[in-house]
C-alpha cells in the first residue's frame, strides 16, 4: 500500500532589495506598496534618525526616506488611511496620503513598544519590555492585557487577536496557548485558523500548523536577522526584514 509521507515545507529565496534600508525591523504591505520602518540608529535611541521607506512588489526602494524625523520605528498598521507606527514609547500616526506625521501619541510607563495589528476599527501594539498589550480606539491608548512577558509579535484574523511571547503563541480572548515551543517570536502572519508562520529575531522562521511548528528558515549561523514578517497570499511570499544586514528578503512558501 502507499505510505503517504507529509511534505516538508519550504522557503525560496525570491528576491532581495538592496543594502539601502537601515536596521529595518518591520514590513508592512498595503495596497501594492511594501512600507518598510528603518530603526537606522539604535533600537532604544531616541536619536530622530529613524525613517519609513517604500519599496514596490519586486525590492525596488521607490521612496527611502518617504517619512523621516523618527526614532525607532518598528511595527507598523494601517487604518482609515493613516498608518500607525510604534516609535519606542509612542504611537505615531502619519498621513498615508502624503507621509505627514499627523500626531504622536505618548504611551505613558511605556518602554519598548513594538509590534502592531489592526483590527476591530481600533490598533493594538504591543510593549516588549512592560508584557503589555496596548490599545487605540477613537484617540484614546488604553491597556488591553497585561503580564504577557516579551510580548511582540501581533497579528489580526477572523475576529481574534494573536500575539507572540514568553509562552508562545498565544490566542488573546480565548486566553489560549497555540503554541509553546517557539517563544520569544518577532513577527507572526496569520495563514489560516490553523495555520501561522513566526518569526525569532536571531534568525528563525517557523511555521506553527495545527498546533505543531517546523522551522523553515534557520539563519542563526550568518547571524542574518528575521524581524517582524510579513505575508503576500497571492504570491505565498513571506516578506523578511533583516534587521542589521540592511535589506529585505522575499521566500516563496511551499507547504
Amino acid at each position: 500500500e502507499e505510505v503517504v509521507v507529509a511534505k516538508q515545507p519550504t522557503l525560496s529565496l525570491v528576491w532581495e532589495t538592496d543594502t539601502s534600508l537601515t536596521t529595518n525591523e518591520s514590513v508592512l504591505p498595503h495596497e501594492g506598496v511594501l512600507y518598510v520602518s528603518n530603526i537606522a540608529g539604535m533600537p532604544t535611541d531616541k536619536d530622530g534618525v529613524g525613517y519609513i521607506s517604500k519599496v514596490d512588489m519586486d525590492g525596488q526602494v521607490t521612496d527611502l526616506k518617504w517619512v523621516d524625523g523618527l526614532d525607532a520605528p518598528k511595527g507598523m498598521g494601517v487604518l482609515n488611511g493613516k498608518l500607525y507606527v510604534t516609535n519606542i514609547t509612542e504611537l505615531v500616526e502619519i498621513n498615508l496620503a502624503d507621509g505627514q506625521i499627523l500626531k504622536r501619541y505618548n504611551v505613558s510607563g511605556s518602554e519598548f513598544l513594538n509590534d502592531v495589528a489592526i483590527g476591530n476599527d481600533v490598533v493594538y501594539f504591543s510593549d516588549m519590555n512592560t508584557g503589555k498589550l496596548h490599545v487605540l480606539s477613537q484617540g484614546v491608548i488604553s491597556p488591553r492585557a497585561v503580564n504577557h512577558k516579551d510580548l511582540n509579535g501581533l497579528a489580526y484574523a477572523d475576529g481574534k487577536l494573536y500575539g507572540l511571547d514568553a509562552e508562545g503563541l498565544h490566542q488573546f480572548d480565548a486566553n489560549e496557548i497555540i503554541n509553546s515551543e517557539v517563544t520569544g517570536g518577532d513577527g507572526l502572519v496569520v495563514i489560516d485558523a490553523n495555520t501561522f508562520i513566526a518569526s525569532r529575531w536571531s534568525g528563525e522562521i517557523w511555521l506553527i500548523k495545527d498546533g505543531v511548528a517546523t522551522m523553515l528558515l534557520d539563519t542563526k549561523g550568518d547571524e542574518i536577522q528575521t524581524a517582524d514578517i510579513a505575508y503576500l497570499p497571492e504570491q505565498n511570499l513571506v516578506l523578511v526584514p533583516r534587521f542589521f544586514s540592511n535589506k529585505v528578503s522575499a521566500y516563496r512558501l511551499d507547504y
